[in-house]
């Protein structure tokens, strides 16, 4: 993909992060009924870095996002998101917390009954009521991002399914969001495609760094150059310039939380498997 415009100031972007985490588990336990889903998961999202959750279908790493929503509470366990710790947060008091995230579903979650115009502007058009030329800024600013910007008003039904998932990835950026969330955004995609998507993730976390928690399958090796707008690979167990760490879930436990140098050394045959 060619670099596009950026849907917010550069410099903005990598302003000084707050200290801190913007995610903590602690101890978290969750079962449905005779099947134990976290057993005693602990981990930490720093503010500014990505984490990406590793595990077979099952293993809970969807749950997470849901926690780390508040849409589940644990059965117990400690969960903090940006300095709220969402365990003990009434429903009300969630929705202010909400607004400053990003979620990107696994399917899209796209509204079909609204342009992808509507779409990406649907949580501007909430709070301000009308659909006015800075929401329009904003939106074809984000569209160009995710390089859709031709498709404003199409409907989902008339895109392919990477160019859904790109049109989701537009609708949660657009609010400049302090965390974002990707649940499997290229589950069901073509090779291709899922380039082009693990491209987007790539640009997103290399030039506004904004601390980011994605369940993925796809064992990231890429970094983005804003300086030539284009993707390079990692040599083998080289760190990237913006921080990156990988979780793996096995049987309801954290079985490794490193960095790239540590997965690649690892001597846990389980997960040498996994990442080969």
């Amino acid at each position: 993909m060619s670099a596009p415009s950026l849907p917010i100031d550069q410099t903005d972007a990598v302003a000084e992060q707050p200290t801190g985490s913007a995610i903590v588990f602690e101890d978290v336990h969750l079962s449905f009924e005779d099947n134990d889903v976290l057993r005693g998961v602990s981990f930490q999202l720093p503010y500014g870095e990505t984490k990406a959750l590793f595990g077979v279908a099952g293993s809970g790493k969807s749950t997470i996002l849901k926690l780390a929503l508040g849409l589940q509470a644990p059965d117990s366990g400690k969960i903090t998101v940006l300095g709220n710790e969402v365990t003990q947060m009434h429903e009300r008091d969630l929705f202010p917390l909400r607004d400053k995230l990003g979620m990107v579903f696994q399917e899209s979650a796209l509204f079909d009954s609204l342009t992808v115009r509507e779409n990406v502007a649907y949580r501007l058009m909430e709070e301000r009521g009308v659909y006015d030329e800075a929401i329009d800024v904003r939106v074809r600013e984000s569209l160009r991002f995710v390089e859709l910007e031709h498709t404003l008003d199409l409907f989902p039904s008339e895109l392919s399914g990477g160019m859904r998932r790109r049109v989701a990835i537009a609708r949660a950026i657009i609010t400049q969001p302090e965390l974002l969330l990707y649940d499997s955004p290229t589950g069901g995609l073509d090779p291709v495609t899922s380039n082009t998507i693990v491209e987007l993730i790539t640009k997103q976390r290399d030039v506004y760094r904004t601390s980011s928690l994605l369940v993925t399958h796809r064992l990231q090796t890429h970094q983005f150059d804003p300086q030539t707008s284009q993707m390079r690979v990692l040599p083998r167990g080289q760190y990237c310039d913006v921080p990156m760490t990988f979780l793996i879930l096995r049987d309801g436990k954290v079985i490794f939380d490193g960095d790239i140098r540590q997965l690649a050394h690892t001597e846990d045959e389980y997960i040498r498997e996994y990442i080969s």
